[in-house]
């Protein structure tokens, strides 16, 4: 099928208004929040419900013309990048709540509704847990993609841990209903995390939760992250179960405080965040512990806050921290890797050492509970050079991750940034395994392809933009 034809077809089914072609006007869908991969696809169309979307993604699979869903644009590992020659599915006017039950506590969803429009819509007697820091913005349909996660996910538990049905569009456009209480294979714990690469999700049933009754929040300031890091170990090990445990380093804190000031110390070297939710005489028992834990693991203040206002303050502060950098850097490079938290301090100072070695800032804010590093190297991309020793420097940090028995991933995904090291992690038939599940949801490889899985394995993948490591595919796309 001819592009004209293929875009007419496509202005058929969407409308002339919901098909956009032009090159300037498709820089608004190049990339998602990982600038630093961008390419300008052959159209983005914005369907308005799911039967538009099963008739658009019918029509790619005719013209064999690859398709990536986006919701937001927020992701961060260029998982919804588009493909060259292909079409972007964008899923932001599919938003409505389509119905609560908080008798069974149940809510279902189409994939365009923001993450924290969910907690709104139950509370304030029920509240959705996974609460990523760019919940205001970012979709459910993205988080479902990537396996969301966020502050409270210690506690709480990710996205996997709250779909209970998903009512899916595979690759030739049929739709089909998964649903956790049937019998038979997990296939939404296959799906979720799956990066759009098994297929569209329309429709999403969520669970969720009666609020805490009560919730405490406390800051404790550190003189390093070395201490702050054991501290948190010393609470764990405690059998304190923090809600949500946070942890900044001194750069970190000082951009998130001078951007959304919450009170915060400009003078520690780290700050541990800690939330306590729960009955009110647990989360009083649990704070006179907690306090004892900090001050004992070297803090040098503590705060409590008082009262609502105090702690959305706090709150605020925090999950400003990756914009904020953008005042004390001219770019940023985000990474997400994982470690177990006795090792928090060992791969903390790995990345002081790497920064000095590579001569680049960098910063720490991450979910110090599960062991979810965020570290964001800071460089200058009109600088010669550094662009490069960035992605070198992350790529180190990853490959200290998993050398400490974590992951190069916690909840950004892999996408296009991070496919190249999937082998860090598994072997040959671990991925040959993947594609397998992968060909049996999508054989003709249309959907979201080049994403997750390194190379082309197995059934009719299309190459991606990055098959390869990345900066060997020059021209190809643009980076940084």
């Amino acid at each position: 099928m001819e592009a004209e034809q293929l875009l007419a077809s496509l202005r058929g089914i969407c409308g002339d208004d919901h098909v956009v072609s032009d090159p300037h006007a498709l820089s608004v869908y190049d990339s998602d929040g990982l600038r630093q991969y961008r390419q300008i696809p052959l159209a983005a169309v914005l369907p308005a419900s799911a039967d538009q979307v099963v008739a658009v993604v019918r029509l790619c699979a005719r013209a064999e013309v690859p398709f990536v869903a986006r919701g937001a644009g927020t992701g961060l590992s260029g998982g919804a990048l588009p493909h060259i020659g292909g079409v972007v599915i964008v899923l932001s006017r599919l938003r409505q709540i389509i119905s609560v039950d908080l008798g069974e506590g149940v809510v279902i969803a189409e994939p365009g509704v923001t993450n924290l429009a969910i907690s709104a819509a139950v509370g304030p007697s029920h509240v959705y847990p996974p609460d990523p820091s760019s919940q205001l913005v970012c979709t459910i349909g993205g988080n479902v993609a990537e396996n969301a996660g966020g502050a409270h996910c210690f506690k709480y538990g990710f996205t996997t841990n709250y779909v209970v049905g998903l009512d899916v569009v595979l690759a030739d456009g049929t739709l089909v209903e998964l649903r956790r209480d049937r019998p038979g294979y997990d296939l939404i714990g296959a799906f979720v995390g799956s990066e759009g690469t098994l297929g569209i999700a329309v429709r999403i049933h969520l669970r969720v939760v009666p609020a805490a009754e009560s919730v405490r929040t406390v800051v404790a300031f550190f003189d390093d992250v070395a201490a702050a890091a054991d501290a948190v170990s010393s609470v764990i090990g405690a059998a304190v179960v923090p809600a949500a445990v946070e942890l900044m380093d001194a750069l970190a804190l000082q951009a998130a405080e001078k951007a959304v000031p919450g009170g915060y110390r400009l003078d520690a070297g780290a700050a541990l965040l800690i939330e306590l939710d729960g009955p009110l005489l647990e989360t009083a028992a649990g704070l006179e512990q907690l306090l004892e834990l900090c001050l004992s693991g070297g803090a040098r203040d503590i705060r409590v806050a008082t009262e609502v206002g105090e702690r959305q303050a706090l709150w605020a502060t925090r999950k400003a921290a990756f914009p904020a950098m953008t005042q004390l850097s001219p770019a940023c490079y985000l990474q997400d890797g994982v470690v177990p938290r006795s090792r928090l301090a060992d791969v903390l100072e790995a990345i002081g050492r790497l920064s000095v070695e590579f001569g680049l800032a960098v910063a720490n804010v991450f979910h110090a509970g599960d062991g979810n590093l965020h570290p964001l190297v800071c460089y200058d991309p009109g600088v010669p050079g550094e662009s490069e020793r960035a992605f070198e420097l992350a790529g180190a940090i990853l490959r200290e991750c998993v050398a400490r028995g974590g992951s190069i991933t916690g909840e950004h995904g892999v996408g296009v940034d991070k496919s190249a090291f999937m082998s860090e992690m598994f072997s040959d038939d671990d991925l040959d395994s993947f594609a397998r599940l992968r060909c049996a949801f999508d054989p003709a490889g249309l959907s979201n392809p080049g994403k997750l899985i390194p190379t082309p394995r197995l059934c009719g993948e299309r190459p991606g933009p990055y098959q390869q490591h990345p900066l060997e595919q020059a021209g190809l796309a643009t980076r940084f």
